[in-house]
């Protein structure tokens, strides 16, 4: 990276408090290169939690804020050599818009969980306001930092699998097979809060995992889907589980199952892509391997690893030599470092390895059209596209 990291990359962050999981993965991913810098926080609902987390991450009490309104102006105050250069948005979904919106009116680059927001409406809207701004955005589809993943994608685009036919993506687990907000657990009360996390639960928080992998490792987008959503908990508002037959724009089609309440299943996202000469298959449990099994001959195990002659991209993202496990972590950390890169080097727009607001507005339309499926009767049911003139707007 050069001389460009001689001075750290200040970051501020909203929510990831006491009680809160994704927000010190979160800090871990982004300290892991030393290129970042934690600087400021509006951690919690509550001043007493972002006090108590601030004080456990070493950051001074004048740097911790009551809201994120509040961190915003202030440190968009300060001297242009002290404040957060970009805000990390870890917050339920419902709030994932409003304040990227608020930040980048203050020129602050922003990097977001995902889902980017609760509808389509709102995420486009936002798109188009970024568009007018020299802000980053990027979105943590975290595995979508994988050195594997991006093996799978050079395959695929230099055309060894031929053309493809045939795509199978699942991600069950089963944290959610009781009913664990009953009892007011924090991650299950707010992802199954249609309020808070938006028109889908399971499908939303990892379905959109399931999609993004499918189009980043394919290049091509899913045009028509048909859904399947169920609840299988009483009493609970959104899906919790669901599966989605789908076809992709050059003609390709597959299966995408998600759920929640496979009781015993841990974090089992795995992708099998077929085409006309072979196929490729990837387990995220397992991710420094990846099959690639030709029509004819033998399967090809490419493996993870600094000493291996993977794609540029793959290698680009491997930290160890082979047979030194590498994994969530490092994926997350691997989105972070290029985040951290495009801002020294004053990019706008997407940063270059990280997905952005082109993925965001493609994810929601996703949610949107399997929502649209299921309430009509499981039809098949157009994915939305933005106009071309728009899509021109996005500088991706």
């Amino acid at each position: 990276m050069g001389d460009i990291f001689q001075q750290k990359v200040r970051m501020g962050m909203i929510g990831g408090g006491e009680g809160a999981f994704i927000g010190n993965v979160h800090r871990m991913a982004a300290a892991l290169d030393g290129r970042i810098e934690l600087v400021c926080g509006a951690f919690g609902q509550s001043m007493d939690n972002t006090l108590r987390t601030g004080a456990a991450l070493g950051i001074p009490k004048q740097r911790l804020y009551a809201s994120y309104s509040d961190l915003i102006r202030d440190e968009a105050r300060r001297d242009p050599a002290d404040r957060m250069e970009f805000l990390a948005i870890v917050t339920p979904n419902h709030l994932h818009i409003p304040i990227a919106e608020m930040a980048i009116v203050h020129g602050f680059h922003v990097m977001s969980d995902k889902p980017a927001g609760i509808s389509l409406a709102e995420v486009t809207a936002f798109a188009d306001r970024l568009a007018g701004t020299d802000c980053l955005y990027g979105l943590t589809h975290t595995y979508l930092g994988y050195p594997m993943v991006w093996q799978a994608r050079a395959i695929i685009g230099e055309g060894r699998l031929g053309r493809l036919r045939k795509i199978y993506v699942e991600y069950p687990q089963g944290w959610l097979a009781e009913n664990l907000e009953a009892g007011g657990a924090k991650q299950a009360t707010w992802r199954t809060d249609p309020a808070r996390a938006g028109l889908s639960g399971c499908m939303g928080d990892i379905g959109s995992h399931a999609h993004s992998l499918v189009e980043f490792m394919t290049g091509d987008r899913m045009s028509q889907i048909a859904a399947f959503l169920n609840a299988h908990i009483d009493g609970r508002r959104l899906d919790d589980d669901g599966a989605v037959q789908f076809r992709m724009e050059k003609g390709a089609t597959g299966t995408l199952i998600a759920s929640q309440v496979c009781a015993g299943e841990e974090n089992a996202l795995k992708i099998r892509i077929y085409g006309e000469e072979g196929g490729l298959e990837w387990h995220q449990m397992e991710p420094n391997t990846l099959i690639e099994r030709p029509a004819s001959g033998p399967a090809l195990i490419h493996r993870a690893g600094t000493d291996k002659a993977l794609d540029a991209e793959a290698l680009a993202r491997c930290r160890l030599p082979s047979g030194h496990p590498e994994g969530y972590l490092e994926a997350f950390a691997n989105l972070y470092r290029d985040f951290a890169a495009a801002i020294r080097a004053g990019q706008s727009g997407a940063a270059k390895g990280v997905p952005g607001i082109k993925e965001a507005v493609a994810g929601m339309a996703f949610l949107e059209a399997l929502v649209q499926s299921n309430r009509n009767d499981n039809c098949w049911t157009e994915v939305p596209v933005r106009s071309v003139d728009e899509a021109k707007k996005e500088k991706i």
